[in-house]
């Protein structure tokens, strides 16, 4: 496991998703609305925010807690797709400004309204708000309009810290403080980067048969581009 010697002002929110997803001042607002379902005051619920700010990962930890379903914006095609996931207590579409400009107004607009008959949530993420969406469909657009829009923002350096630490200890390798402070401003924010460099890391150190320091990170970092 990594030595606890960071300074991290991280949460875990143990009702929402115990051990498996960190809270920052960049997420929290999402995570607490997350955790209010099923008593939203609205029949959906917008995240937004820039790649690689944790959205898709909050939906799966929302589709888990709230037993829902992911729905793929070309399942809205059809009907008789849209009544069956009414029937689910929660939906998630990542990406929705995606089915807007794949022309999918009137079956997202059908969802939407079929949801709210049968008490069910829906949960939509976007890189912008829903009042940035080109929707050219009134009822939909006044619809999206009423929906509360939750921003997350790119996360911090307490966050990927904090990810790297869990990334180093999911793999049970056993790594200083001093290498994640040296990855930290030298890395892209965001969850994927972080992946991408832990699994170089682990790889890396397999195959040169090192123990994962500074410098075996410094190398890695150098073969990658990011000095």
């Amino acid at each position: 496991m990594v030595p606890r010697q960071l300074p991290l002002a991280l949460e875990h929110p143990p009702s929402l998703v115990g051990e498996n997803f960190l809270v920052a001042p960049s997420n929290r607002d999402a995570v607490r609305w997350l955790e209010r379902w099923p008593d939203w005051p609205s029949p959906a619920i917008a995240l937004f925010g820039p790649s690689g700010c944790g959205k898709t990962h909050l939906c799966q930890v929302f589709l888990t807690r709230s037993l829902g379903v992911s729905v793929e914006p070309a399942s809205l095609m059809y009907d008789r797709a849209i009544d069956l996931i009414a029937h689910a207590p929660a939906c998630v579409i990542d990406d929705a400004d995606g089915a807007i400009a794949a022309g999918l107004e009137e079956p997202l607009l059908h969802l939407y309204n079929s949801l709210a008959e049968h008490k069910g949530k829906l949960l939509l993420t976007a890189r912008a708000a829903p009042a940035r969406w080109p929707v050219k469909l009134a009822d939909l657009r006044s619809r999206l309009n009423a929906v509360p829009s939750i921003g997350i923002g790119a996360p911090d350096d307490d966050l990927i810290a904090g990810v790297l630490v869990k990334l180093f200890a999911d793999r049970h390798l056993i790594v200083d403080s001093e290498v994640v402070l040296y990855a930290l401003p030298r890395i892209e924010r965001s969850f994927a980067a972080a992946q991408r460099l832990v699994a170089d890391l682990d790889a890396a150190a397999l195959g040169s048969h090192r123990k994962i320091t500074v410098a075996l990170l410094r190398d890695v970092i150098r073969v990658s581009g990011c000095e």
